[in-house]
């Protein structure tokens, strides 16, 4: 591990791509949000919605002035166009999310605010994303990092939910089928289900997608999806969805047993010709919105084997999408142990 003030081996072929654009810093996601509503009006000070863009500034931040930046590239992101979007999404819905746009926005669902400045910046959050992709699909290079809000892994095909318009990471594995590989990993680690990946690619044999995440059960009408192991995928694709809820409390040593025991065996008998890893640091000990007590430490060790995981599988190709993780502070320091050890000059794991 790395000090501050300690420099790095530099490599030209081998830095961090981050896809960034500040636009998405525009969605305002307000003040005294639950998830069943608006705080009725009896307190004086509220806080701000958990998904709200300080936390982002941070994960800016950190990465320009933290040990790594060295070795991180910085690109500009830009907004999805429709057609892209129809590649994941149907056209009713996002007519639907055009509409309340244009209306001054609304909520969509449950502690999803569609404000205005929020669909532009879901576009933008969209369209960096595949960015992204594609700089590694043109061998550009072959880790990028999506810096990316609102976030997207819960946006189903035809409905928005947990604070997610589009599905970024869902699009970016479309994008890459689409462009000739052959099958795609999720590996998704916020707290939360990725419901709305798992459900796009349900039915296909093309896409193996993983989730840990906390054993909460369903949310409701817009969450279907409960996250539970015996959701398996269907037709072609039953046995290419895995779930693995870990209970309350789980830390960073019940995560790296699940990695190992689990994920790294799927994805070796996979053979996938890209991997995605959806990160949210909605899992740390610190998180208002989680339970799961993961550590930097932790964080850097998952890091660390999927980093491995495509270095030998899939010729070191590795999409990192950024989704939850609302600690202000800590999440960024979180995210910085998480992309380190992607750096070659780490011990890779064994």
């Amino acid at each position: 591990m790395s000090v501050p003030g300690q420099p790095f081996p530099t490599s030209s072929t081998d830095c961090i791509n981050v896809f960034w654009h500040e636009g998405m810093l525009r969605h305002d996601t307000g003040r005294g949000v639950f998830d069943s509503g608006i705080d009725p009006g009896f307190l004086e000070v509220l806080e701000k919605h958990p998904e709200n863009s300080e936390r982002v500034r941070n994960i800016v931040s950190i990465l320009r002035r933290g040990p790594i930046s060295p070795h991180v590239s910085w690109h500009s992101g830009r907004p999805a166009n429709i057609p892209e979007l129809l590649s994941f999404h149907s056209q009713a819905y996002i007519n639907t999310l055009v509409e309340a746009d244009k209306n001054g926005g609304k909520e969509i669902c449950g502690g999803t605010f569609l404000n205005p400045g929020s669909f532009d910046a879901a576009l933008l959050a969209a369209g960096t994303t595949l960015s992204a992709m594609k700089h590694i699909l043109d061998g550009h290079g072959k880790l990028a990092y999506a810096l990316v809000r609102p976030p997207g892994h819960h946006a189903q095909p035809t409905q928005a939910d947990g604070y997610c318009f589009f599905n970024n990471a869902g699009l970016a594995v479309q994008l890459a089928l689409d462009s000739g590989c052959r099958k795609v990993t999720v590996i998704d680690i916020d707290v939360h289900y990725g419901n709305g990946t798992a459900e796009g690619f349900y039915w296909s044999d093309k896409v193996l997608t993983m989730s840990l995440h906390m054993n909460h059960g369903s949310w409701g009408p817009s969450h279907p999806q409960n996250g539970t192991v015996d959701e398996l995928g269907e037709g072609e694709g039953f046995g290419y969805n895995l779930n693995i809820p870990l209970p309350n409390g789980t830390g960073d040593k019940g995560y790296e047993y699940a990695m190992r025991e689990l994920v790294v065996p799927a994805v070796q008998k996979f053979e996938p010709d890209v991997i995605v890893l959806v990160i949210g640091q909605d899992s740390s000990a610190f998180d208002p919105n989680g339970r799961q007590c993961l550590t930097m430490d932790g964080y850097r060790e998952i890091g660390r084997i999927v980093r491995s995981l495509a270095d030998r599988h899939c010729g070191g190709r590795l999409l990192i999408v950024q989704e939850g993780g609302y600690h202000v502070t800590y999440s960024a320091y979180c995210v910085h142990a998480t992309l380190e050890v992607t750096q070659k000059y780490y011990t890779e794991w064994e």
